[in-house]
C-alpha cells in the first residue's frame, strides 16, 4: 500500500515537521496519517479526546503498522490535557449523589474497564460521549451485585438462592415487583485529575503473549508485542446515592459490598494485577497468602516501547540518512520503558509452572479443559485435571475457553531505583516492589490449601533459577570491557533478589546444602500438585517430553532436563557458570553456540541464577550436545564438592 499520494504540480513542500524521508533513501518516510487538505500532521486541542487521533488513523497494512499505532497512541498521551472536563464531572458526581455518599480509591497500577475496538483493533477504555475514559455505572453495580452473591454464597446459600436474594437490593426483571428497580443509584465514575496527571491516567500499556498452545498441542514461541490504552495508577470518585425506598441498612450493606467487590478488582486482567482498588477502608485484600518483597538488577522490566523524537519515528544515521534492517525495513527511533508491571511476574510463574508439571503429567488438550469448566460453572464439585495444559489455565486463567484462574497476582510499591546504565561509569539498573499472592473468587475452598502450598513453593524456586523481565535467563553481569563497537546495553541479564528476612529464604553456604533445600522445595511442589489433581506425582521417574536433538529441545523439565548447582573461579568478572558457556571452547563458527545460547528468535535452552555463593543452572535437552559438553565442562572445571546435581533425583 502506498502511503503517500503524488504531489500535484506546482504543489508547495509540505512543512518542516512533516515525517519527511530522505529521498536518496527510498522516498517519504511512510506517514500513519490520512491525507489532510493542508498536508499537515493533524493537532486537535488538548482537552480533544484521544479519540479524535484515532479518526486520522489509516490502515497501515504494511510492516510499519506497528510503529504507526505505537506514534498515535503516544501522541495522544503526551497531549492529553483532560483537567478541566475531569473537574466538572468529578463536581457533578458530588452534587448529584451528596458528598457524604462519595469517596475515592486509587488503583495501585493500571486498570482497563470496558472496551472498545479501534482502528487495527487497538484495545481502547471505555470513554464517554466526549471520549473521556471513566467507569460506567453499570459495571461498577455489577460490581457490587456479584460481591453480594459472592457473600450470600459464603453463607450457605445456592449461586441461584443468592441471585434471587441480592434482587431485593439490586433489582431485577424477575423480582417481585416492588424489588425490580434498585434501592440505590450508581453513578459514572470518573477519574480525579492531579499535578502528575492531567489525563486521568491514559497511558499507552502492551500485550505481549509470549508462549502459546496450538491446535496440536504444543508450544510455539513467537513473541507478538500489541499497544492499547490503559489507565495508569488512576484515582477515580465513586458516587452512590439512595433511592426512596432504601433504608440506612441496606445502603449500608451495598456500600459495603461495592467497597469489598472493589478491593478485588474492577475490569479486564484483574488477575493479572490490573484494576486492584484501595479505598481508605481497606488497603489490602483478605483473601491474600503469601507475598515477598525483592530487587530486580540489571536490564530490568520494560513496557511499551517509546518514540524518542515523534515528528522524527525512525533511525537516521550521522549523515541523516534512513537507517534500515537486515529486511530493508526502517528502523523505529525508539526506546524501551522500564515499568515494574505484575503481568512479568505472573508469566515467568506460569512458566516455571509448566516446565515442572510437564515432566510429570500428560499435557492433555483443551476439550478436557471445557468439560471441567462446564461442571464447575454447574456449581459442581469437581477435582481439577491432571493435565498441564487444562490445569495451567485453571490456575492461571486462559482467554480461549474464557476463564479467570484461581490465583490472583498484585503489584505494590514497584519503582525505579536506578536507571539503566548509559555509559561506562553508570551501575545496572534497579526496580523493587512487593509481590502478593491471593486466592480469586473463583478458587474453591477446599483447595486452597493446595494452592497455597503449590505456590510459595513455585515462587521460590523461580526466585533461585533465573530473573524476570529482559536478559532473564541469564544473572546481571558487566560489558563495560566489551568490544566498542558492541551495542548497548552496558548490563546484561536479570538478577531476581527476595528482600525478605523471613526463614523461608534463607540460603546455606554450600553448594550440597542448597542441593538438599532445594529438592525440598520441589518435592512440596509435587506434593501440591498430587493434593490438588489427586494424580500420583512420579518425580524419581520423570517423563520424556519430545525429541530432543542438537538443534531440537522442549521447554520441559523432564528426563532430559538437568538443574545443577556449581561454583567456581572465572578469568573475568562473569559468574562461574556464565563465563563457562561463553567459553570459546564452546562457540561455533567462533560465534555463541545458537544451541546453546539461542539467536534472534530462538530462546536459549540455558538458564543460570547467581546467588553469590554458588549458581543455579537449568539445561533443557542436556542429554545432547552442545548442551551436554557444556555440563560436562562444568563438571570437570569444578571441584566435587562445588558441584551436584539437583534433578533429576537418581543422582
Amino acid at each position: 500500500m502506498v502511503f503517500e499520494r503524488p504531489r500535484r504540480q506546482g504543489q508547495p513542500q509540505p512543512p518542516a515537521n512533516r515525517n519527511q524521508g530522505n529521498q536518496g533513501n527510498g522516498g517519504d518516510i511512510p506517514s500513519p496519517w490520512l491525507e489532510h487538505p493542508l498536508d499537515l500532521i493533524p493537532s486537535p486541542d488538548s482537552s480533544a479526546s484521544f479519540v479524535e487521533y484515532l479518526r486520522w488513523m489509516r490502515s497501515p497494512d504494511s510492516a510499519y503498522k506497528d510503529t504507526a499505532k505505537l506514534q498515535i497512541l503516544q501522541m495522544a498521551e503526551e497531549n492529553a490535557n483532560y483537567r478541566d472536563r475531569l473537574s466538572q464531572l468529578n463536581k457533578r458526581t458530588q452534587l448529584i449523589a451528596g458528598e457524604r455518599n462519595c469517596f475515592p480509591v486509587t488503583c495501585s497500577w493500571r486498570i482497563r474497564v470496558g472496551g472498545h475496538r479501534g482502528p487495527e483493533s487497538i484495545l481502547l477504555p471505555a470513554f464517554d460521549a466526549l471520549g473521556i475514559p471513566y467507569i460506567p455505572s453499570s459495571t461498577i453495580r455489577g460490581v457490587a451485585r456479584n460481591q453480594a452473591i459472592l457473600d450470600f454464597v459464603a453463607q450457605g446459600m445456592t449461586w441461584q438462592q443468592a441471585q434471587a436474594e441480592v434482587m431485593r437490593y439490586f433489582g431485577g426483571l424477575d423480582a417481585q415487583e416492588s424489588d425490580r428497580a434498585g434501592k440505590v443509584i450508581f453513578l459514572d465514575a470518573y477519574p480525579v485529575p492531579n499535578q502528575n496527571s492531567s489525563s486521568g491516567g491514559l497511558s499507552v500499556d502492551i500485550t505481549n503473549n509470549i508462549w502459546q498452545w496450538d491446535d496440536s498441542n504444543n508450544l510455539t514461541y513467537d513473541p507478538n508485542p500489541q499497544t492499547f490504552f490503559s489507565l495508569n495508577k488512576p484515582t477515580f470518585l465513586i458516587g452512590i446515592r439512595p433511592t426512596e425506598r432504601c433504608n440506612p441498612v441496606d445502603f449500608g450493606k451495598i456500600k459495603t459490598w461495592l467497597i469489598s467487590g472493589l478491593k478485588s478488582g474492577i475490569g479486564s486482567q484483574v488477575n493479572t494485577g490490573y484494576g486492584t482498588l484501595i479505598t481508605p477502608q481497606n488497603n489490602q485484600g483478605d483473601q491474600t497468602f503469601f507475598q515477598v518483597p525483592f530487587i530486580i538488577q540489571g536490564q530490568l522490566i520494560h513496557s511499551k516501547q517509546k518514540f524518542k523524537n515523534l515528528r522524527e519515528p525512525y533511525q537516521r544515521n550521522a549523515q541523516g540518512v534512513l537507517n534500515r534492517d537486515q529486511n530493508n525495513n526502517l528502523k523505529p527511533n525508539t526506546t524501551a520503558e522500564p515499568e515494574v508491571r505484575c503481568i512479568a511476574f505472573k508469566s515467568m510463574l506460569r512458566y516455571w509452572f509448566r516446565t515442572f508439571s510437564l515432566g510429570v503429567l500428560p499435557i492433555g488438550n483443551i476439550e478436557t479443559l471445557k468439560t471441567y469448566l462446564q461442571a464447575f460453572q454447574r456449581g459442581e464439585t469437581v477435582q481439577p485435571p491432571a493435565e498441564v495444559r487444562a490445569l495451567e489455565a485453571i490456575l492461571f486463567g486462559s482467554i480461549t475457553p474464557q476463564t479467570r484462574g484461581w490465583v490472583q497476582f498484585q503489584l505494590t510499591e514497584g519503582k525505579i531505583v536506578r536507571p539503566e546504565a548509559k555509559n561506562d561509569r553508570d551501575d545496572y539498573g534497579e526496580q523493587s516492589g512487593n509481590l502478593i499472592l491471593s486466592y480469586s473468587s473463583e478458587a474453591p475452598q477446599s483447595s486452597q490449601n493446595a494452592i497455597n502450598k503449590l505456590c510459595k513453593n513455585l515462587t521460590w524456586m523461580m526466585f533461585h533459577l533465573g530473573g524476570v523481565g529482559q536478559g532473564a535467563r541469564r544473572p546481571c553481569y558487566s560489558r563495560q570491557n566489551r568490544n566498542p563497537r558492541a551495542n548497548p546495553p552496558l548490563w546484561r541479564g536479570s538478577t531476581l533478589i527476595p528482600e525478605s528476612d523471613d526463614e523461608f529464604w534463607e540460603l546455606p553456604e554450600t553448594v550440597q546444602e542448597f542441593k538438599r533445600l532445594f529438592r525440598q522445595r520441589l518435592q512440596a511442589f509435587y506434593h501440591a500438585l498430587h493434593q490438588l489433581t489427586g494424580h500420583t506425582i512420579n518425580f524419581q521417574q520423570p517423563l520424556t517430553v519430545g525429541q530432543v536433538q542438537r538443534d531440537q529441545w522442549t521447554q520441559a523439565i523432564d528426563s532430559n532436563c538437568r538443574i545443577i548447582v556449581c561454583t567456581g573461579s572465572s578469568a573475568n568478572k562473569k559468574p562461574y557458570a556464565l563465563a563457562t558457556l561463553h567459553d570459546p571452547a564452546l562457540k561455533r563458527d567462533q560465534n555463541y553456540d545458537a544451541d546453546l545460547c539461542g539467536k534472534g528468535g530462538k530462546p536459549s535452552p540455558v538458564w543460570i541464577a547467581d546467588l553469590d555463593d554458588y549458581q543455579v543452572v537449568t539445561v533443557f535437552g542436556g542429554t545432547q550436545n552442545p548442551r551436554q559438553q557444556y555440563l560436562q565442562k562444568l563438571r570437570d572445571d569444578a571441584s566435587k564438592q562445588n558441584y551436584a546435581q539437583i534433578f533429576p533425583f537418581s543422582s
